[in-house]
C-alpha cells in the first residue's frame, strides 16, 4: 500500500519534477487491486435465485449446478443441485442429488439428500437416501428409504462401490457350456493301397 516515507517526503520543487507517470500509477494500480481483492474476499457473495424450469419446458438431459432448481416442466435425466423443488406438475424421470429436496409432484428414480420432504401431492417411485426425511400424509411412495449420514457422499463414489460389490471373474460360476458329446475315435482307415 503506502509507505511513510512517501507520505512524509517533503513536496518535489516544479524544477525537480519528475513525469509522476509510471511509479503513482503502479502504486494505485496496486492499491486498487488490494483493496478489491479485499473488498471480493470479505463480502457475502448474494445468493442468486432459484432456476425455474417453466411447466412447458420438456428438458432431456442432465442437470447440474451448485445453486437452487425449481422444476415446475418435465426432465428426463438426473437433477444434481443445492436446493431442488419439484413442484406439484412436475416429473422428473433420473436420479435426483440434492442437499434438500422438496417433492411435491413425480420423481421416477432415486432421490438422494441430506434434507428430503415429500408433501401431501408427492408421488415418489424409486428408492430414497437421506440423513432426515419427512413425509406429509396423503404422499404415494413406493421404494425403499434408507438413512445415511453422508448420503452425498456415497453418490460420488457410488459407481466404485458398484464396481466393488460385483463379482470378480473368479467368483462367479462358470458358464454353463453347451452339453457337446465327447469326442469319439474315429475308425481306422484298414484300406490298404
Amino acid at each position: 500500500m503506502f509507505s511513510k516515507s512517501k507520505i512524509n517526503e517533503p513536496a518535489q520543487k516544479s524544477g525537480d519534477a519528475k513525469p509522476a507517470t509510471p511509479e503513482p500509477r503502479r502504486d494505485t494500480a496496486q492499491a486498487d487491486s488490494g483493496a478489491a481483492g479485499e473488498f471480493k474476499a470479505q463480502a457475502p457473495k448474494s445468493k442468486p435465485p432459484a432456476s425455474v424450469l417453466s411447466s412447458d419446458l420438456h428438458v432431456i438431459g442432465n442437470l447440474k449446478t451448485t445453486g437452487d432448481i425449481q422444476v415446475e416442466g418435465t426432465i428426463e435425466g438426473d437433477i444434481r443441485a443445492h436446493l431442488l423443488t419439484i413442484g406439484e406438475g412436475a416429473t422428473v424421470k433420473g436420479e435426483v442429488i440434492a442437499d434438500d429436496v422438496v417433492i411435491n409432484g413425480r420423481i421416477v428414480g432415486r432421490v438422494r439428500g441430506l434434507k428430503v420432504r415429500l408433501t401431501s401431492t408427492a408421488r415418489v417411485e424409486g428408492d430414497i437416501i437421506h440423513k432426515t426425511i419427512a413425509i406429509e400424509s396423503g404422499a404415494h411412495f413406493e421404494g425403499s428409504v434408507q438413512r445415511q449420514d453422508d448420503p452425498l457422499a456415497a453418490s460420488k463414489s457410488g459407481g466404485k462401490q458398484a464396481q466393488a460389490q460385483a463379482p470378480t471373474p473368479s467368483q462367479q460360476p462358470a458358464a454353463k457350456q453347451p452339453e457337446s458329446k465327447p469326442a469319439q475315435p474315429k475308425p481306422a482307415d484298414n484300406t490298404q493301397a
